[in-house]
């Protein structure tokens, strides 16, 4: 059975994802923009405008061309929004990497996007232009505090480029077939790739959310969920200046710091991630500030206790809805839609415009109806190009027939809400942030006394989910030397929670690391704890 959305298919221009987004700025050209929540330094509508066509028009003197590949390696700023708008309008490619890479893990992305300029902060200029020589990029970019007159030593001030006076280029854009931005996701498996967006996925996306009507003008809203992932600069920001709301941006989360610009910017709309939900939900901070502004929480990008939330609506006094997707839908098919005014908590919404949805049998791969369980398959306008430079992977994920296998297993009941219930794909969650397990594995089997290792998610009550490894040894080594030696070799958030030794790792036939094996051992051990 095909699900469908409960509202009416729509419209959806052909246009270039840049003007589409600035299609109204003129209407709201005194109204704020964008606000850095740290020092209340803002952005009109206005000034956004000018300050995009400034940064295309200098990028594009220092030599940036239609297809060039842009990497942000930024927190949120009201910069981050100028740089990747600028760079659509020229027609490049926005890679966003987050600012937690090291400099290997910076450099793979580096070389597998094919970046040729980097924009980074000041606080990690040293990772960035270490990372830069080892690759392709031609230019690094820096925003913030800089040493001397001409900056960072080897990299170039965002603010010259902000204050480039000349025209931008006019470029032609085939919104269909040009590539605009470049996530990277590791899917329902295996090492990050290239998610290729195009500019009518984004404005697939915006259009859909904008039929939703989850934001509008008079609205102000928050960015502390991170921009390189789309929820950040797609759903929050982009979105929030498709429709002329004001976007306060925050470059990390603090809780009081987080309170404090809810509270002095009042804020009504609040896109945020599970933890942060947990967090509301019982820190006493929460009680020191006037917070009675908020309307709406949104909360999407890992799964949700219904208890949790429950108790942190009730607590702030505000409704919560709730997106379900992937990167590689830009990023979602499904959002919470009030249908017929009944509540389903549990439930990950209703299919957005446009888009289809169908349960299959993980075997059979046969279509099921209402109830049943089975892998949750989506299609629509907003499913991505395909993964940059892998052929392979993006037949795996996208059938002949368009629909993209999202690796979760779920359900959809008469009405077509969506429930999931659990996953295929291996990808681990941690606050929301993807962390693939094949590439902590490669990391713990470059230790020589380590033979063979597998990574796992495991519940986590504030995180989500954590990585914990299973290892087989070939030498001596300890669990906590062997946490060290990955911490040291990879993000903060990617970090391994805990290690267990066994004497082998549990496989397929075809040599397949049979994960929910494992995953089952985590699950007794927890009962039985």
């Amino acid at each position: 059975m095909i699900f469908k959305s409960p509202y009416p298919n729509i419209e959806i221009p052909d246009v270039p994802v840049a003007s589409f987004i600035l299609e109204h700025a003129p209407r709201f050209a005194a109204q704020p923009a964008l606000i850095d929540g740290r020092t209340g330094r803002t952005l009109t509508y206005e000034q956004l405008v000018n300050a995009v066509d400034r940064t295309a028009a200098g990028l594009a003197a220092r030599g940036f061309r239609k297809g060039d590949v842009f990497a942000i390696h930024c927190l949120n700023s009201p910069e981050y929004a100028v740089a990747f708008l600028a760079v659509a309008k020229l027609g490049g490619v926005s890679t966003m990497v987050s600012p937690l890479f090291n400099q290997a893990e910076l450099a793979v992305q580096l070389k597998d996007s094919g970046a040729v300029y980097l924009f980074t902060n000041s606080q990690f200029a040293e990772t960035a232009l270490a990372a830069a020589r080892a690759t392709n990029v031609r230019e690094v970019f820096v925003l913030g505090e800089t040493d001397g007159a001409d900056g960072v030593k080897g990299a170039i001030s965002f603010s010259s480029i902000l204050d480039y006076e000349g025209e931008a280029p006019s470029v032609e854009i085939d919104p269909r077939e040009d590539i605009v931005a470049l996530p990277f996701s590791s899917g329902t498996t295996g090492w990050p790739k290239g998610v290729m967006l195009t500019h009518y996925n984004l404005v697939a996306m915006l259009r859909q959310l904008e039929t939703a009507d989850i934001l509008r003008s008079e609205d102000r809203t928050i960015c502390v969920v991170p921009c390189y992932h789309l929820y950040g600069i797609h759903c929050v920001i982009n979105l929030a200046l498709r429709v002329g709301a004001t976007v306060v941006t925050l470059p990390q989360f603090d809780l009081e710091e987080f309170l404090r610009a809810v509270q002095d910017y009042e804020v009504n709309i609040l896109p945020v991630v599970p933890p942060i939900v947990l967090v509301l939900s019982q820190s006493p901070l929460v009680d020191r500030f006037d917070l009675s502004k908020l309307e709406t929480m949104h909360c999407g990008a890992a799964p949700l206790s219904v208890d949790v939330a429950n108790s942190a609506c009730k607590r702030l006094g505000v409704r919560i809805s709730y997106g379900y997707g992937m990167t590689e839908l830009s990023p979602l098919s499904h959002l919470t839609y009030r249908k017929a005014n009944v509540e389903k908590p549990e439930s990950t919404g209703y299919c957005l415009p446009n888009t289809l949805c169908k349960i299959i049998d993980v075997e059979s791969k046969m279509e099921l109806g209402p109830g049943a369980e089975g892998e949750v398959c989506a299609r629509g306008p907003q499913v991505m190009k395909g993964y940059l430079n892998q052929p392979e992977a993006t037949a795996e994920l996208i059938d002949s027939e368009g629909w993209l296998h999202t690796g979760d297993i779920g359900y959809a009941d008469e009405d077509g809400a969506l429930f999931i219930v659990d996953r295929l794909k291996e990808l681990i969650k941690y606050k929301g942030r993807q962390v693939a397990p094949a590439e902590l594995e490669a990391v713990l089997l470059a230790h020589p006394a380590i033979a063979d290792a597998a990574v796992i998610p495991s519940p986590d009550e504030f995180a989500g989910e954590v990585p914990i490894a299973f290892v087989v040894l070939k030498g001596s080594v300890s669990p906590a030397e062997i946490i060290d030696f990955v911490s040291e070799r990879v993000a903060p958030y990617k970090r391994i929670r805990r290690v267990e030794f066994v004497d082998q790792i549990p496989k397929s036939p075809t040599g397949k690391i049979l994960r929910r094996v494992l995953a089952q051992r985590v699950r007794e051990q927890v009962r039985h704890s």
